[in-house]
């Protein structure tokens, strides 16, 4: 591993709770203030942090991106994650959502046949209804853990499709004729597949592209189809 992704490590776990001097930076990264300084004007040009005056500051979005180039420059995947805070996914999640013209419901709670479920982020945009689960794992995943994430997600959205029209579901879709309702999983990187059982599987940068791609490719996806009055569901 080299320089800058030891110092990119230690902004991450330096700017975990917000803004913070030089000289905590220092403190933790093991490398000469010189070369701290230098690193530090790099990255603020790459728009990665924030520099003002002896305060160094990165926001969600900058901390994500920070910890995919220390990753992509060999830095150990859990050790990076570490240094995340899982809301900051969720965070980077709405935003691309809202940027894209939907109506944001963060960690929707429901009942549904006896049974609590929970979404991290519902984005709904007629005619769709995106249920994103926000991962914040460790190492690779392997393809039964995988699985068994998607599967989980079906679920949860199946069950957010068969419960509505509900009045205490307070999401925007619960008003609309016709409903697709997409499952789908968002990850720090992009692993070797992109869909698993015919869901996606999106990593934080390319939600923006994928956002702007779903209504030319969701037949292609799985989701469910719902039309009041009924309440007839087609995987």
């Amino acid at each position: 591993m080299n320089v800058e992704s030891e110092m990119i490590i230690s902004l991450l776990k330096a700017t975990r709770d917000g803004p913070v001097s030089h000289e905590l930076i220092n403190k933790y990264v093991k490398i000469p203030s010189t070369i701290v300084q230098k690193l530090l004007q790099k990255l603020q040009s790459e728009g990665l942090v924030y520099v003002r005056g002896h305060v160094v500051e990165a926001d969600d979005l900058q901390r994500v991106k920070l910890a995919i180039l220390a990753v992509q420059s060999g830095a150990d995947f859990e050790r990076v994650s570490n240094f995340l805070h899982w809301k900051e996914f969720e965070a980077i999640a709405g935003a691309a959502f809202e940027k894209n013209g939907y109506a944001v419901q963060r960690n929707l709670h429901f009942k549904h046949g006896g049974r609590r479920y929970e979404i991290d982020i519902v984005g709904c945009k007629r005619p769709l209804t995106i249920c994103m689960d926000c991962k914040h794992w460790h190492h690779g995943l392997n393809p039964s853990t995988l699985k068994k994430i998607v599967e989980e997600q079906i679920e949860r959205t199946a069950a957010l499709a068969e419960s509505l029209p509900n009045p205490s579901i307070r999401v925007d879709c619960v008003s609309w004729d016709m409903v697709i309702f997409v499952p789908a999983v968002l990850s720090l990187l992009m692993g070797k597949s992109k869909l698993c059982n015919s869901v996606p599987i999106v990593s934080a940068l390319q939600l923006k592209d994928f956002l702007s791609q779903l209504p030319a490719n969701v037949d292609l996806l799985r989701s469910f189809r719902k039309s009041k009055p009924s309440l007839r569901l087609k995987p």
